[in-house]
């Protein structure tokens, strides 16, 4: 990679002369630089923002078949990722996720996949018409979460179906945890088998030594990453990269195009460019910091009695090989409380938002956006809610307890286009379910179409339901009665 060629921005250095000519427009976006919009919008984005937000006219380029600068921004960013090519979307990293699955398989194809994926890989099998086979995930009996798969697990899985045409795995988890990624990609290889990773949670990690390694540093042949999450574009935004060999990279290309808005957002994509000479330049000196400060807060988290912030320690075999620490998993459960409920106390007490909380857990984020302020903000609030649970006599124990993995009874696509009928949720066991439901965030359905639906599975949606966490999925949003596959 070379740095002096990566300080150039051409995408946004040219939407910044576009908008200092200030030409007279006569077309869409209607509020014409803001001027035909609401003035409290208006103000408050400012002048600067609404200038750029513009459409594919000549002088930009377009999205869809780059020539010009968006072209010259993404051959930069995948000299940057170490890609052959890389991609912009706009439609977030969920739909460069679908993409990837759609350029490797078909109606009838199989696809290996762990089950603890984003509903985003759900969807994508559901309309790409794949097949998927599920590989179980290492779940952690002390936190309640699930990690990565084995390498062991992805060789018997291809052992046991050698006409797969393509492998997921997730580098790293929501929860920051990497697989032995080199070495599954390298087996998969082998065989012939394009490994296409979802690291919507990875972009930062090819910038630093101290981090997992990135899946285009492992040889992956697709990665859909989530520049928008760590690496400081705009919310939306995200990258495709792409290795030639396993994969045609044109029929990429076309994919993604049938998936993303033919209006797409300039200050989204400008974002992504200067995201990228941001981490390409600074990357490494941001990030290492980051990495200090996450360490400091972690190490203090840990001399709280009643909480455990994991680190390197859990580390111990090829599905949990490696971690991102700018993660904080905070297990909050021998306070006697739930993750929920000390998301709700850190927002209503002490106005501090959390990633994410499950029944057992907080998730906090730390980047290079963040302050030692922020960090020691964090650290005060946890100790005040746990001295304030600690000691309570008599507080109950949290028992830890994970979901099974339902059988699949029917491809999803076909149990998701069956003809079927609504049944109250508690009697449906042994019923094909035809929907998706899931707590999000993280998003990892707990069942998904073509699913048997087992008692167990009702017991754990109902228990996420009664802390107040956020399920989703069902055409029935309160999850009274559920859609399943008729007869």
């Amino acid at each position: 990679m070379n740095k002096q060629e990566q300080e150039r921005t051409p995408l946004f250095t040219a939407l910044l002369e576009h908008a200092k000519r200030d030409p007279i427009q006569f077309h869409i976006p209607g509020h014409k630089k803001g001027s035909g919009m609401a003035r409290e919008f208006r103000d408050f984005v400012g002048p600067n923002a609404l200038s750029i937000d513009l459409i594919n006219i000549t002088p930009l380029d377009d999205l869809h078949s780059p020539r010009g600068i968006i072209k010259e921004a993404q051959e930069l960013a995948a000299k940057a990722f170490g890609a052959d090519y890389t991609f912009f979307t706009v439609q977030g990293t969920t739909g460069a996720i679908i993409t990837m699955i759609m350029s490797v398989v078909g109606p009838g194809d199989k696809i290996l996949v762990p089950r603890n994926v984003h509903k985003s890989v759900s969807a994508a099998i559901i309309l790409s018409g794949a097949e998927p086979v599920f590989m179980h995930p290492e779940l952690d009996p002390k936190l309640g979460i699930a990690h990565g798969v084995s390498y062991d697990t992805v060789r018997q899985t291809l052992d046991e179906h050698p006409d797969a045409k393509g492998l997921l795995l997730i580098n790293p988890t929501y929860f920051g945890i990497s697989c032995d990624l080199k070495r599954i990609v390298d087996l998969a290889h082998e065989r012939g088998i394009p490994v296409v990773v979802d690291e919507a949670h990875g972009v930062h990690i090819h910038f630093h030594e101290k981090l997992p390694l990135s899946a285009m540093q492992a040889g992956a042949d697709m990665a859909a990453t989530s520049v928008h999450k760590l690496g400081g574009s705009m919310t939306q935004s995200s990258v495709l990269n792409v290795k030639e060999g396993l994969v045609n990279v044109d029929h990429v290309q076309a994919i993604l195009s049938m998936l993303t808005t033919t209006s797409t957002s300039y200050l989204l994509l400008a974002s992504l460019d200067v995201a990228r000479k941001n981490l390409a330049i600074h990357g490494r000196e941001l990030i290492d910091e980051a990495i200090k400060m996450a360490e400091y807060a972690r190490e203090e988290i840990n001399k709280i009695e009643g909480l455990y912030c994991f680190g390197r320690e859990i580390l111990h075999n090829s599905s949990v090989y490696d971690m991102d620490p700018l993660k904080l998993t905070v297990s909050v459960k021998d306070l006697g409380i739930s993750g929920y409920d000390v998301e709700r106390i850190l927002r209503e007490e002490f106005n501090i938002e959390v990633e994410l909380s499950d029944l057992y857990n907080i998730l906090c984020i730390v980047t290079v956006g963040d302050t030692q302020e922020n960090v020691d903000a964090l650290i005060i609030a946890l100790r005040r809610i746990a001295e304030r649970h600690v000691y309570q006599t008599g507080k109950p124990i949290i028992q830890v307890h994970l979901p099974e993995m339902p059988k699949l009874a029917m491809s999803p696509r076909q149990a998701f286009y069956s003809q079927t009928e609504m049944v109250k949720f508690d009697e449906a066991v042994g019923r094909t379910f035809a929907e998706m439901v899931m707590v999000y965030p993280p998003g990892i359905p707990i069942l998904l179409p073509g699913e048997i639906i087992t008692k167990e599975n009702i017991e754990y949606i109902r228990e996420h339901m009664e802390a107040g966490l956020p399920v989703q999925g069902p055409d029935d949003p309160n999850i009274e009665y559920v859609k399943v596959v008729k007869g």
